[in-house]
C-alpha cells in the first residue's frame, strides 16, 4: 500500500474498514469473481447483532477489522485451510453497508465496537485511516480483542520508507522522522501500538486487481499530472491475503514484513504493459508531470525467505498475461 499511488487512486492501500464483533455463522467459499466479493467497501444490514460474552470463540477464530476487499480474500483464504477447518471468521465493520452480503459470504459482521468482551485468538487489521475519527484508539480496541494466543496482523503501507530517488528499500530501510507528514505519521504511530501488544505488521505496496490500482485510476483519467519516471510497486490483492495469511499462521510476535512482488515499474512502464496487453478499452494518453519526487524499489526477499510465501502474480506483466 503506496501511499503514493493508492491514496488518489482508490485509498485502496488502507485496505479497508473498521469496528466490533458478533455472530457466529459457517464460512462458505467465495466465488473470486462475483460482483459481491469485488466491492470495495462494506455495505447493508438492516440488524445488529449483540455478541454475548458466552459466544463460543474457537482456537482459530478470526477476527477481521475491515472486511472489505484485502479483508474479504482474507477470510476466503483462511477457511480454506484444512488445519483449521470449521472456524468462525468475524468481521467489524466502519458502517452497516454490506453486512447482508458479508453474512451470505459466512463473514459475521458487526458495528460499533462492544466491551471487547470476546477475545479472539487471530486478529487482522486492515482499515484504513481515512474512514475513522480516532484510527489509532480504533486499533488499540482491535489489539484489545486479541487473547494473545494466535497472530495479531496490522497491514501498513510501504509509503513510510524515507526513500524518494527510485532507491532501493528492504524491511530494515530507514523511515521517515516523525512530524514530515501527517499521513506517515498515523501509520507508524499504528505500527508501534500494534508491535507494543507484541502483534506484527506488514507493509503492502501498492494493491491492485484487474479494476482496481493505479494503472485503473490513470486510465480513467486519461492525462495524470505526475512524471512518468516515477518508480511504484505493485502486489495483487490476492498475494497480499495469501502473505497476510501466511504471517498469522506462523505466529509471529513484534515482526515486520514487507509485501511486493519484487518487480519495481516506472509509471511509464506500467502503462506501456496495460496498452500492449490489449485487454482494456479505454487509452491512456501521457504523464506531463516532471519535477514531482521519485519513488522506491522495494524488495521483500526477507519476507519471503522467513514466512515461505511466494506471490501468485510475479509481477504486474505476469498478471496482465493472465486476464
Amino acid at each position: 500500500m503506496e501511499l503514493g499511488i493508492r491514496s488518489p487512486v482508490h485509498a485502496t492501500l488502507f485496505h479497508h474498514f473498521s469496528n466490533s464483533l458478533l455472530f457466529p455463522a459457517r464460512l462458505t467459499l467465495l466465488n473470486t469473481t462475483s460482483s459481491s466479493f469485488m466491492a470495495t467497501h462494506l455495505h447493508v444490514s438492516s440488524e445488529e447483532f449483540d455478541p454475548s460474552p458466552s459466544l463460543a470463540i474457537g482456537q482459530h477464530d478470526l477476527l477481521i477489522v475491515g472486511p472489505g476487499i484485502l479483508g474479504r480474500l482474507v477470510a476466503h483464504n483462511w477457511r480454506q485451510l484444512q488445519e483449521y477447518s470449521g472456524c468462525q471468521v468475524f468481521g467489524q465493520t466502519a458502517t452497516t453497508n454490506h453486512h447482508r452480503e458479508l453474512t451470505e459470504i459466512g463473514i459475521n459482521p458487526s458495528l460499533k465496537w462492544t466491551k471487547a468482551s470476546l477475545k479472539f485468538p487471530y486478529v487482522i487489521f486492515c482499515a484504513p485511516p481515512y474512514q475513522s475519527s480516532d484510527y489509532l484508539g480504533d486499533l488499540r480496541l482491535a489489539a484489545s480483542c486479541w487473547n494473545g494466543e494466535g497472530a495479531l496482523l496490522f497491514t501498513s503501507s510501504s509509503a513510510p520508507y524515507d526513500c524518494n530517488d527510485n532507491g532501493l528499500c528492504h524491511e530494515d530501510s530507514p523511515v521517515v522522522p516523525t512530524g514530515r507528514s501527517p499521513r506517515t505519521d498515523v501509520l507508524l504511530k499504528a505500527e508501534k501500538i500494534v508491535l507494543e501488544f507484541g502483534g506484527s505488521v506488514l507493509r503492502l505496496s501498492g494493491l491492485y486487481k484487474v479494476d482496481k490500482g493505479a494503472h485503473a485510476y490513470w486510465l480513467e483519467k486519461g492525462i495524470v499530472e505526475s512524471r512518468p519516471d516515477h518508480i511504484l510497486n505493485l502486489i495483487h490483492y490476492e498475494d497480499a491475503a495469501s502473505l497476510s495469511v501466511a504471517i498469522l499462521k506462523k505466529q509471529f510476535r513484534g515482526r515486520i514484513f514487507l509485501g511486493c512482488d519484487n518487480h519495481p515499474l516506472s509509471r511509464q512502464e506500467v502503462m506501456d504493459l496495460v496498452y500492449k496487453s490489449g485487454k482494456f478499452s479505454k487509452k491512456f494518453e501521457k504523464f506531463t508531470g516532471t519535477d514531482d519526487p521519485l519513488g522506491k524499489r522495494l524488495n521483500n526477499s526477507r519476507t519471503r525467505q522467513e514466512v515461505g510465501w511466494e506471490p501468485k502474480y510475479s509481477s504486474f506483466a505476469h498478471f496482465l498475461e493472465t486476464i
